[in-house]
Formats: structure tokens, C-alpha cells, sequence
């Protein structure tokens, strides 16, 4: 690794078209709680800290830029407001917005700077890039009286996609997102370090407006007050469902997140499906094709733009190679019969990817990419028959200490490693040890100085995260999640997405002697939706054709429904049949933990 530090292209290219920011760069919500700050980040302007990876700090100190910038003429975007970028496209009447932030109160006070600096000009379009919540949360901080007549356009199996990531899994990948994002660390030298994506992420509140209309093929051609757009459908890349557009009249190409100033992942330490790194390359060769030669700038939805035709070759060159080479080389040493942990600890970049700025894992990273690659080919099994019925993490600590001898001794065996340099290894005695005796005082604060350690050493932002997250819950208890991807989200799910939420909820074991049947008939959507929970499962059924022994049938709207499943009960709601069957099914729903443990049982 020979990374130029004497570079200061992205430093440039980082400031260029600066036009202003907020000042303080400080977002409240309505009841002025701050839910996105970056006044904590003044050290990034000196020396970087012993604590802090060089490499990573020098990412930081790019990600903290923000403002309003101009891309070229009639293409603006705001960035730093969140952990994504808003880009703001003017057209005939008004401008079209790309991918409106996390929150609300973000994608408000980042249209207001837009305004404040090119007029007041009204939104006339919305696209969304892709399938996750910061390019989507905020739009109703830019369509704050509703969607209305305003066309949304977002690529095909948007809102599957959008739901079954961050609702159907969302109290889960939410809880571990605040270790990735280290939302409970202020930023400082010992502390909050950027995201590598981004400065940091908001906790103000979620929307989805669903899309318009569809992108379903790529060469779709689209006009949006007056701006034409050629799209670019890039499914299974850096989202499921995810999208590439040109503008020919500006002779910019947006690259949605499947290109950006570091190496991504493909499979994110908060939880996802496993990302397709052959078809991810594919796409941005294709890209290539499709636009370069027509394109003086490519911009994406997260850090900074590459202007010039050569240097945008170069960097979408040298990010196609990237997975390629990620995907080509874990499958050849897969079938030489190494396993995922063994071939991330082989794998090494040659030198033209791995000097490369663009390329640093400060987001995905060469290990845990490798491993995502070999689990979307082999799965979770490695081969070996130990591995196959493996005891789980609580019931295997107690068993290693009682090999080691005791609390004490794996401590003690622990603190060897440490003195030696081998933090790894440390962290996983003293792991057990924490499982084993979750009250051992010496084992956690033990771990969590390993953490520690091994976080301030980190280049990628997430283990840093997720490295010293674990290190203050070890020593503080579990911090609350600040928010819920899913709460902001329900009004816009379909009603078979909300039952789904409601199906993932049932609680099998005591409902699997339980029978029932009620039909909800919508009147808004002319539609009835027959739920049968039988041998612990839900089964949902769109307008029945078959006659059954229906125990409850209840008339009412999608309203109606939201408010029920919020918990304020039945009232208004028409009905036949026996009312407490209701109270049946919902007696039997789990509600979720998002504060669930992490590191200790």
C-alpha cells in the first residue's frame, strides 16, 4: 500500500462549486430536539490523533464539507446534511429533487438553502435512486403538503424492496446500525469518525411517498419538467432494486450509490441481502458505455463529483475492476476449497486498486466482502461437520471457560494475547469470558479496551463503529436506538406489506394451537383481505374467491387499519361476528426489541 497523501484532487474536487452552507450546520425537529449536527467535528481541521487511522481521518475531513454546491449549470446538490446527498436538477417550471435524505427536517433545510441561493422555486419531480431509507426518508420535508400531482420515479420493485429491507428486518439492521454508525459516540478524536459514506446519519423523521411511475427497462427515456433523462436499471447492485441516469442536456451522468469514493459493501455489517459484485461491475462497464463519452461530470448520492471525461473513465474503471476482481478471486480460491474467513485473510489488492482513494475500505472492506461473497455462493456453511450443529454463542462461552479453567484464567490468557499484538484473538477469549459471566466486571472492562483499541485502528469507519459501540455498551449498558425506519414508513406500504409486519410478529409456538379466520373488507381500496392463522402461521389471501367458516369480519379503511396497528383499538370500526377474535390475534403478536443485547448474552 502506497496511498499518496500529498493528493489533494479530492480535496478539490470536494470544494469545487461551493456556493454556501448553514452556519451552525445544525437540524432540529419541530419540538427542537437536535437531529443532525456537525459542530462536533472542529478537530478534523487539525493534526489527525493517534487514535485515529490516517487514512480514515483524511476521509472525514472530506466527508465533513457541506453546503450547497453547483455540479454544472442547472445541477446543484446539497451535501454533508446527512449521510447522503440531495441533488437538485432544475427544470422549465421549477426542480426536480434526487434522493431527499433520511429525515425530513434534513431534506427541509437543505431545500431551504437551495432556495435561499436559486429562488423559490417549487418541486416538480422526485426520483429516487434506490431502495434504501437515506435516499428516500426525507420526502416529505420536500413535499410537505403530500406528493399531490408531483411524479416520483423510482426503478422497478422499488417499494418490495424498500419494505422488505428496512421494515420486515428493520428492528433488527436498525439496532445494528447504531453500532455501524456509532450513534451513540459523539464525534471526537476518540470517538465518531465519519461513516466513510458519510459524516454521520440523521435521527429526525421518516416518509415514503410511493413512486409514480416505474423505470423497467434500461434506454427508458423520461421527461420531467421539461429535463430529459435516460435511466439505467442496475438491479441487484448496491440495492435490489437500484438505478443509473444520464442527463443529456446536462451532460451529467448520476450514478445513484453504485459508485463512490470508496470500496461499498456487499453485504453491509448492519444486515442485508448479499450484493452481487459480478453484475455490480457489469453495470458500471455498462455505464461506461452507455454514457461516458456523453457525460463532462458523473455525480452519485453520497461524497463528491469527478469532472472530465478522462479522470470519470478512471475512477468508474477502476471501481468496475474492484468487485470484479473481489468477485473473480474469492471464486477462485473458493474452489480450490478455502473457506471465507481463510480467503480474507489471502485476498490482497494489486497495487493499481489498492492505492487507489476511490478504492479504501472505508465503508465495505476487503475482509467482510470476501466472506459476504463466499455466504451468497456457499451460505453460512464452510464444510467442515463441527461447524454443522455448532453450539450457540452463551452455551459455547461457558464451555470454553470451563476448558481454560475459569473466568480468571481466560483473562488472564486473554491479557497474554493483548500484550503480544494479537487484539483478534484476545477479543475472542475475552468474548467467551463476557458470555459465560455477563457480571465479570474485569472481563468486560478488559473487552472493551481491546475494542477500543482495535477501533482506533480501524480504517473502515463501520468496525470503528462497530468496535467502539461495543466498547461503551461494555461499559455503560445498551444505548436506545434513536429511531425506527419502519414507524415513517407505514402509511405507504401496501395492505399485503402491512399484514406481512403483522405475520412476521406472530408468536409460533404459542399460536400453534390457535384457529381463526377474520375478513377485512377495505372500503377506500375496494378490496377484502381474508388473514387464517393456522398451525402457528398467517396466511393472508386477497379478495377470497373460496367460501370459509369466517369468525370475524370487519369493514373499514387502510386508516382505520394504521390506527389499529398502532395500538389505540377497534372504536369505529364496523363489524360481524365475534369481536374478540380480534383481541385473539393481536394477544399473540411479539413486539420487537430494538434495544435487544449485543455484546453480552
Amino acid at each position: 500500500m502506497a496511498l499518496d497523501y500529498e493528493d489533494r484532487t479530492d480535496f478539490e474536487n470536494a470544494d469545487r462549486g461551493f456556493i454556501a452552507t448553514s452556519s451552525p450546520m445544525t437540524v432540529r425537529n419541530a419540538d427542537g430536539k437536535i437531529v443532525f449536527d456537525t459542530s462536533g467535528y472542529a478537530f478534523l481541521g487539525g493534526p489527525c490523533p493517534d487514535t485515529v487511522n490516517p487514512s480514515l481521518f483524511r476521509q472525514a475531513q472530506l466527508n465533513v464539507k457541506n453546503g450547497l454546491y453547483q455540479v454544472v449549470e442547472g445541477i446543484y446538490q446539497i451535501r454533508g446534511f446527512d449521510i447522503s446527498n440531495m441533488t437538485l436538477v432544475e427544470g422549465d417550471t421549477g426542480v426536480i429533487v434526487i434522493d431527499p435524505l433520511i429525515s425530513t427536517e434534513c431534506a427541509a433545510a437543505g431545500l431551504a438553502l437551495y432556495r435561499e441561493h436559486r429562488g423559490d422555486r417549487p418541486v416538480t419531480g422526485v426520483i429516487y435512486t434506490h431502495s434504501h431509507g437515506d435516499h428516500f426518508g426525507g420526502v416529505a420535508g420536500v413535499l410537505p403538503d403530500g406528493p399531490g400531482t408531483v411524479p416520483i420515479l423510482a426503478p422497478a420493485g422499488f417499494m418490495a424492496e424498500a419494505v422488505a429491507e428496512n421494515v420486515y428486518a428493520g428492528t433488527a439492521m436498525t439496532r445494528r446500525a447504531s453500532y455501524m454508525y456509532a450513534v451513540g459516540l459523539s464525534p471526537a478524536p476518540d470517538g465518531q469518525m465519519s461513516t466513510g459514506l458519510g459524516i454521520q446519519t440523521s435521527s429526525g423523521t421518516l416518509s415514503l411517498y410511493p413512486p409514480t411511475i416505474d423505470i423497467t427497462d434500461t434506454g427508458q427515456r423520461e421527461t420531467v419538467d421539461g429535463v430529459p433523462i435516460v435511466f439505467q436499471l442496475t438491479p441487484g447492485t448496491e440495492a435490489p432494486a437500484e438505478m443509473n441516469f444520464h442527463f443529456p442536456r446536462h451532460r451529467a451522468l448520476c450514478l445513484a450509490e453504485n459508485a463512490t469514493h470508496n470500496l461499498h459493501n456487499l453485504l453491509t455489517l448492519r444486515g442485508a441481502l448479499v450484493r452481487d459484485p459480478r453484475v455490480w461491475s457489469h453495470y458500471i462497464d455498462e455505464a461506461i458505455d452507455m454514457f461516458a463519452t456523453d457525460s463532462d461530470v458523473a455525480f452519485a448520492s453520497h461524497h463528491w463529483p469527478t469532472w472530465g471525461l478522462d479522470n470519470l473513465i478512471q475512477f468508474l474503471s477502476v471501481q468496475r475492476d474492484l468487485y470484479c476482481y473481489l468477485h473473480d478471486q474469492t471464486l477462485r480460491l473458493l474452489n480450490q476449497g478455502l473457506t471465507g474467513a481463510e480467503i480474507a485473510e489471502q485476498i490482497e489488492l494489486p497495487s493499481g486498486l489498492d492505492d487507489a482513494w476511490c478504492a479504501r475500505g472505508y465503508y465495505g472492506s476487503v475482509s467482510h466482502n470476501v466472506k459476504a461473497i463466499y455466504q451468497r455462493y456457499l451460505g453460512w456453511f464452510d464444510g467442515h461437520p463441527s461447524s454443522l450443529w455448532q453450539h450457540p454463542p452463551e452455551a459455547a462461552a461457558k464451555r470454553y471457560v470451563r476448558a481454560f479453567g475459569g473466568i480468571d484464567t481466560i483473562v488472564e490468557k486473554a491479557a497474554e494475547f493483548a500484550r503480544d499484538g494479537d487484539l483478534r484473538f484476545a477479543a475472542e477469549l475475552l468474548k467467551h469470558a463476557v458470555f459465560a459471566d455477563p457480571d465479570n466486571a474485569t472481563a468486560k472492562n478488559d473487552l472493551a479496551e481491546v475494542y477500543t483499541k482495535l477501533g482506533y485502528g480501524a480504517e473502515n469507519a463501520t468496525w470503528r463503529g462497530f468496535y467502539l459501540m461495543g466498547a461503551k455498551e461494555l461499559r455503560d449498558g445498551v444505548y436506545p436506538t434513536p429511531m425506527s425506519l419502519a414507524d415513517g414508513m407505514a402509511a405507504a406500504l401496501s395492505i399485503e406489506q402491512l399484514f406481512d409486519t403483522v405475520a412476521i410478529r406472530v408468536n409460533g409456538p404459542r399460536a400453534a394451537t390457535e384457529s381463526l379466520v377474520i375478513d377485512w373488507h377495505f372500503t377506500d381500496l375496494d378490496s377484502t383481505m381474508r388473514l387464517t392463522l393456522s398451525n402457528g402461521a398467517l396466511i393472508r389471501t386477497v379478495d377470497p374467491r373460496r367460501e370459509a367458516a369466517v369468525d370475524l369480519t370487519l369493514t373499514l379503511t387502510k386508516t382505520q387499519l394504521l390506527s389499529l396497528l398502532a395500538g389505540r383499538g377497534p372504536d369505529g370500526i364496523d363489524h360481524t361476528g365475534d369481536i374478540s377474535v380480534l383481541q385473539r390475534l393481536l394477544g399473540l403478536l411479539d413486539r420487537p426489541d430494538p434495544d435487544f443485547a449485543i455484546v453480552t448474552p
